[in-house]
């Protein structure tokens, strides 16, 4: 983190912290910092670290965490399959959340039109139904573009109107479909990892979502890895390979202690404030397979 502007009196770094679930282990944390820090629980589940200088530093402050993760494979076989019986799975106590808007995804009646549409046309009748028209539509009709202005931020305008963008874009149009229809749907955020494996630089971040039916339980989805692999779309309905590393669910998020800016679109990479205004933070990310250690 850079030295904060001159006068400066507080300085507050967030960083995220990943979480185990039920698809990844997080083992031998281990945070190097040269100030006292501690390990805050936001919410949804996530977890990030909080620094905050009893002096502000004249020297950039260089923080480092590192831990062992273990990934699988999240499967629904039931996404493929409804008459199977549901697994029993921990009711998730933020589901109200999961049907409401974000700033950037709201639920008008523009976009509810835009989602009865699709499964009017699909002729889709069940909630399973409905979630697989919505996916197969933005798979077949956003393509993924990272060139020129306004990608990468998950607005559901921009998504819908320009048809490109990245796996923010892609999911934003998935989970305000979802929602507007009554179907909840959640955003989780984190690390891609490279399927040759090995070791080396993140250079990005990768994001996905999950949708939730009574039948079914959640069922994940990635429409924007599918978009990029035609051969795999079948699969990314249902599944989402080991192939990422979680690190925070939800959008709009507010930070623990809270921000004295607005929640964060998302959160992925390190955030900080000098005085309550956003601070820039140069972050690099590496991975290393246990093998290749």
């Amino acid at each position: 983190m850079p030295v904060p502007p001159a006068g400066t009196k507080n300085l507050d770094l967030w960083l995220p912290v990943p979480h185990a679930d039920a698809s990844q282990d997080v083992r031998d944390l281990k945070i190097e910092s040269p100030v006292p820090y501690k390990i805050e629980k936001g919410a949804y589940g996530n977890q990030m670290l909080h620094l905050q200088p009893a002096a502000v530093p004249t020297a950039p402050l260089v923080v480092k965490l590192t831990a062992h993760i273990t990934r699988r494979e999240h499967l629904n076989l039931r996404a493929n399959a409804p008459t199977a019986k549901p697994a029993k799975e921990k009711a998730d106590p933020n589901m109200a959340r999961w049907l409401g808007p974000d700033r950037l995804v709201p639920l008008d009646a523009k976009i509810k039109q835009q989602a009865e549409e699709v499964v009017a046309k699909a002729g889709a009748k069940t909630d399973l139904e409905k979630a697989r028209a919505i996916y197969e539509h933005v798979v077949s009709t956003v393509t993924y573009d990272k060139s020129g202005q306004g990608w990468g931020r998950g607005d559901i305008y921009y998504a819908c109107d320009a048809r490109r963008g990245n796996c923010t874009d892609f999911h934003a149009i998935v989970i305000g479909y979802c929602r507007s229809l009554g179907i909840p749907a959640r955003f989780s955020i984190g690390l891609p990892l490279p399927p040759e494996r090995g070791k080396g630089e993140v250079k990005g971040y990768h994001c996905w979502a999950e949708f939730y039916t009574p039948q079914t339980g959640w069922v994940p989805v990635d429409a924007s890895e599918a978009a990029k692999n035609p051969a795999r779309r079948n699969y990314f309905f249902g599944a989402h390979d080991e192939n990422r590393v979680e690190f925070t669910r939800g959008r709009d998020v507010e930070l623990a202690p809270r921000q004295a800016g607005p929640p964060l679109n998302y959160f992925v990479y390190p955030y900080a404030e000098a005085d309550g205004r956003p601070l820039e933070v140069a972050r690099t990310y590496e991975f290393a397979d246990v093998a290749a250690q």
